[in-house]
């Protein structure tokens, strides 16, 4: 594969990322953006992710699949998060703000910080089937409060979408979520062919440029959403919470379940010195990010600790692979 092919799937992420992104600011407008961001926009731009584990999974990749799922969760809530938050508080956004206002997300900061924790304390013996349903059941869960408070959501509308328009938003929402799905996983792989060819050393392309690459359309997004205002920044916290609770919940309970099919109900995942420390260290790092948003609010210099944080956490996992 070659670097024009890679340049073409990432126009066809950048394409859907847009659609994405524009179909989610009409849904808000209905369903509200805090509520759109953490179910509807998170599971859409995860799939690529969910795909990707399962394969890895159920080939027998185990270190691979569940490598992928912390390294995902490690990049978003330090970079991923930073990022999002330069581009909504300076001239890269349309309507540049001095804050982005995290009101409204407190469920969701300590129910991350609540998974966090559980998937670090059920991969002390190994995952197994069991803790893959407890997963499940702590996202649905998840879900069900998100639906529940989405009620409470007060934001007055500019308009109420009409049935037209609500249509028009929910296709482009899923023309950009099923772009994503299908350009995600050969602009990965791409880059990763590329890397090796390159000559990289293995540890920089699996702790680095695979995380980085793997996140891009879910970044893409995000960026996206927070060029538009604070509304869409809104939209993007909601986004980024909620795909790292997905992550730390549904992700997990999908590599266990196609761990389970290929090796039989009995079968436990063991961990290796690395993945032990990425686990304990995304832990870490999500209590680190939540910390930040105590005050309700995320800024520029927030976003600097967090770029910060990205470094460490890259030198850190170099140094114990």
């Amino acid at each position: 594969m070659g670097w024009e092919t890679v340049f073409l799937w990432l126009g066809v992420i950048v394409a859907s990322s847009m659609m994405l992104s524009t179909g989610a600011e009409r849904l808000a407008e209905r369903f509200g953006g805090v509520f759109v961001g953490r179910t509807l926009l998170s599971v859409v731009t995860t799939l690529p992710e969910i795909v990707v584990v399962w394969l890895s999974a159920s080939a027998g990749f185990i270190g691979v699949s569940l490598g992928s799922a912390i390294g995902s969760n490690i990049m978003m809530i330090s970079i991923g998060l930073a990022i999002m938050v330069l581009v909504a508080t300076t001239r890269l956004s349309r309507r540049p703000t001095l804050q982005i206002s995290v009101e409204g997300y407190r469920m969701d900061m300590l129910y991350l910080v609540a998974t966090a924790l559980a998937s670090v304390i059920l991969f002390v013996d190994g995952y197994q089937l069991a803790d893959g349903v407890a997963f499940t059941a702590f996202y649905l869960l998840y879900i069900y409060l998100a639906f529940k408070e989405r009620v409470h959501e007060r934001k007055p509308l500019k308009h109420t979408p009409t049935r037209s328009e609500t249509l028009k938003a929910s296709i482009l929402f899923i023309l950009g979520g099923l772009g994503l799905l299908i350009g995600a996983e050969p602009f990965v792989e791409g880059i990763k062919e590329g890397a090796r060819l390159a000559g990289l050393p293995e540890a920089a392309l699996a702790l680095v440029l695979s995380p980085l690459a793997g996140e891009m359309p879910e970044k893409l997004s995000v960026i996206m959403l927070a060029r538009s205002g604070e509304e869409g920044a809104r939209i993007s916290i909601g986004n980024v919470l909620g795909s790292k609770i997905l992550n730390n919940t549904l992700l997990l309970a999908v590599m266990i379940l196609a761990a389970s099919m290929a090796h039989g109900p009995g079968y436990v995942i063991a961990g290796t010195r690395l993945l032990y420390f990425q686990m304990y260290w995304a832990a870490i790092l999500t209590v680190m990010a939540v910390m930040l948003m105590r005050d309700r609010v995320l800024s520029r210099g927030d976003a600097v600790i967090l770029l910060g944080i990205y470094v460490v956490s890259v030198f850190l996992q170099l140094l114990v692979a």
